[in-house]
């Protein structure tokens, strides 16, 4: 079943509080924005946060956002090369008969974090080490960093997070009102094109030209089909 020990369950945050609002002493509540820092690579992120720790910032609440490449620490997933996504949700849903054992530890990887802050050793971090402490404490370092962001001052993550609209939603990033710093900003235009474009190989297009060959003649939703074929075959 989806985890009951954490918010994060089946990946979606529920019931908390995502607008970094503090009370005020009289019970008001004021509006904390968090700061969304952007890079062009995770490589870069690495040296950001070194950067960080040197700094008088260094324990400000912060959180990275990467993909399941960089964090998963499932054995399967994480060896399975290009259908990692595929597989953790697969696991997620409980397809078949099994579960993620490192999803549902996510609330121990949120606590440590939380116990640090609490006793004022908290110090800015990296994927490696979040994995790293995913890998001791035997729980996902992925949701993990989801989790902090709900807490977190900084969050930061390649420019794509906060660029493609999709990612944005299913990250559930709303940058409304927030700050956003975007590091080497010329790099923004590849970006934002390589957002909103989607490659297919020759291959792929034939075997699509031949599915709709076999609808048009077979006369499976005719009207619908053919003029699909016809763009199959003019690219």
């Amino acid at each position: 079943g989806p985890c009951t020990e954490c918010s994060c369950s089946s990946g979606k945050e529920t019931g908390k509080d995502t607008s970094n609002t503090k009370k005020k002493e009289n019970g008001a509540r004021s509006f904390i924005p968090k700061i969304f820092f952007g890079t062009r690579t995770h490589k870069q992120i690495s040296q950001i946060t070194r950067e960080l720790k040197r700094t008088a910032y260094s324990s400000v609440p912060m959180t990275i956002l990467s993909s399941r490449d960089y964090t998963c620490i499932h054995p399967v997933v994480s060896s399975s090369g290009s259908n990692r996504n595929e597989l953790c949700v697969e696991l997620l849903e409980g397809k078949h008969g099994k579960s993620c054992l490192y999803y549902h530890g996510v609330h121990k990887l949120s606590e440590h974090h939380a116990l640090q802050s609490a006793h004022r050793v908290y110090q800015a971090w990296d994927i490696e080490d979040l994995v790293s402490l995913g890998k001791k404490l035997r729980a996902c370092a992925y949701f993990a960093a989801r989790e902090l962001m709900v807490g977190a001052d900084i969050v930061f993550c390649p420019y794509n997070y906060l660029l493609d609209p999709q990612i944005r939603d299913s990250m559930e990033i709303n940058l409304k009102g927030q700050v956003v710093i975007l590091d080497e900003a010329h790099n923004i235009e590849d970006c934002a094109r390589e957002s909103v474009s989607y490659s297919v190989t020759e291959s792929q297009l034939r075997a699509a030209r031949e599915e709709l060959d076999f609808m048009v003649n077979n006369n499976i939703r005719q009207k619908d089909h053919e003029p699909l074929r016809a763009v199959c075959y003019s690219l």
